[in-house]
């Protein structure tokens, strides 16, 4: 599996990698996926303290525990959350970030983070405060590096003017096109590299794309009407060759841009999982499908979606 530099640092993660979010909550099947994701040499693997409130981040943290030298860790922090009460709220300070990194390291049952994300953030926050949190714990060794997970171009350019990230995760694929509006180019020109989640949408980009879709964008997707999801993934099946899945031009389309570092891939399945393995070794994704692929979608904006 190819590696690409997260921003300047000494990460280097899987083009493709786990997201594990939809993991759900059976340790077995998890630790199944997690195994057979690491194998394939998948080294980047995704959580959130909020993803089912602290379980996912227990379950990932068991299932890599005799593997952690092959993995590059990332999680993030910034919702306080009550399990009990499965309620939270958006708290990016020093102290809750701090008492964050602790309660991750402890369910993760590890002494470092590789990548620690912001999981969200407005331009009211104190973002100086932020900011010198995780310096404070990047200095104290508990994390390498960190990032931010977020879609609003206001925040991700305040960051990157004003913090040493080295990642900004957010979604993109084929449908949604927001990222090439501005936030590619700028993140490239300041050496920080995208995580891009979602690069199947929903699995409308997989190789059960179509059938998805009826079921998926029933209200639309985005800009797209019902009718034209189907449309678009109908006319999408007609790049699936024996040689690249539906599923690898997905991933191949977010891996265009050097900005792109990783795309990031749910799995509830060991089945999703090997569709996505695909990736490697397929036949490569030439300028001109790309170009033919953008030509038949719309590059929705940020300002109509924020």
């Amino acid at each position: 599996m190819n590696k690409r530099q997260l921003g300047n640092s000494d990460l280097r993660v899987s083009e493709i990698s786990l997201g594990c979010m939809n993991l759900g909550t059976e340790e077995t099947k998890a630790k199944e996926i997690i195994d057979r994701a690491l194998d394939a040499g998948i080294n980047y693997v995704d959580t959130a303290d909020l993803y089912d409130f602290g379980e996912n981040e227990k379950i990932v943290g068991k299932a890599i525990q005799h593997r952690r030298q092959d993995v590059i860790l990332g999680t993030k922090v910034g919702n306080h959350f009550d399990k009990e009460k499965k309620d939270w709220h958006w708290d990016p300070s020093k102290e809750h970030i701090k008492k964050g990194i602790k309660d991750s390291l402890q369910r993760l049952q590890t002494d470092y983070i590789d990548l620690y994300q912001l999981h969200g953030g407005t331009i009211e926050d104190n973002i100086d405060e932020t900011i010198e949190a995780f310096e404070d714990l990047k200095q104290e060794g508990l994390i390498r590096e960190y990032g931010i997970s977020s879609i609003r171009p206001n925040v991700i350019r305040e960051y990157v003017e004003r913090s040493s990230i080295v990642s900004v995760m957010m979604q993109y694929n084929i449908f949604d096109r927001r990222p090439e509006e501005n936030m590619l180019d700028l993140l490239h020109n300041h050496n920080t590299s995208v995580l891009a989640r979602g690069p199947l949408a929903k699995g409308m980009l997989s190789n059960k794309g179509a059938k998805v879709a009826e079921s998926k964008a029933k209200d639309g997707f985005l800009e797209y009407s019902y009718e034209e999801m189907l449309a678009l993934t109908e006319k999408l099946e007609d790049y699936a060759i024996e040689e690249r899945s539906l599923n690898t031009l997905a991933l191949q389309y977010v891996l265009h841009h050097p900005a792109v570092a990783t795309a990031v891939f749910g799995a509830s399945s060991v089945e999703q999982l090997e569709a996505n393995l695909e990736f490697a070794g397929s036949a490569p994704l030439t300028e001109q499908i790309f170009g033919e692929i953008q030509a038949l979608t719309s590059p929705i904006t940020y300002q109509k979606h924020r």
